[in-house]
């Protein structure tokens, strides 16, 4: 199958879809409407018919999308039927609880190998999963070969840290920190930014009383 190039916006519900395709999956549904996909998952039927349209037709008017073909073809697209292993960086409270955090129950991905500078944690397992100094950092990546990291460090070595990893073979970076680190045109970076989130929805609270 060829790869097909859709809008970042789109790519970033399929997930969403996903998920809610295995609940209703488990609850023993065959078939689902995208009026009824829109109420679970809030966001607009026209939205979720345009976003299925990118990859044909996989719908039938009148009978509405099969929940088990659905699913069969977003596991193909988001890779779910692949383990894919993540690293940690930086095991401070936001690392531990992310090592506690199940991501292989939810997800195809896996937290294999985790750093941190602190000597007391080198050579430890957490969680299962093995804690290496962070000057190992650049040699476990390229020997485990992993592509993805998850960055929890403090944003004062954020940058350093990812230059060490992007040497190790790294392309995608799940930034936690507050710095909006540089990367080169073939790495990807996520932001997320919980003190952002939480004063853009303190914002949206204060200023928009009306419901969205």
């Amino acid at each position: 199958m060829s790869e097909t190039k859709i809008p970042k916006a789109t790519a970033k519900r399929l997930p969403i879809y996903y998920r809610y395709l295995n609940i209703l999956r488990d609850a023993d549904k065959t078939r689902v409407s995208s009026t009824e996909l829109s109420e679970a998952v809030k966001v607009d039927s026209a939205t979720i018919r345009r976003d299925f349209s990118y990859f044909g037709a996989l719908g039938k008017r009148g009978y509405g999308y099969d929940v088990e073909s659905l699913l069969k073809f977003f596991k193909k697209i988001l890779n779910q039927d692949k383990l894919t292993n993540a690293a940690l960086i930086g095991v401070g409270n936001l690392g531990n609880a992310l090592l506690n955090f199940n991501f292989h129950q939810n997800s195809n991905v896996r937290i294999s190998a985790a750093f941190d500078v602190k000597p007391e944690l080198a050579n430890t397992v957490k969680s299962g999963v093995p804690i290496y100094p962070m000057a190992e950092l650049r040699k476990q990546l390229e020997d485990q070969q992993i592509k993805i990291v998850i960055l929890t460090v403090p944003a004062t070595n954020a940058q350093d840290v990812t230059d060490e990893a992007i040497a190790g073979g790294v392309r995608g970076i799940l930034n936690f920190t507050p710095l909006r680190v540089s990367v080169p045109s073939n790495v990807r970076v996520q932001n997320v930014d919980l003190t952002n989130e939480l004063q853009t929805l303190i914002y949206f609270l204060d200023h928009y009383n009306e419901e969205v």
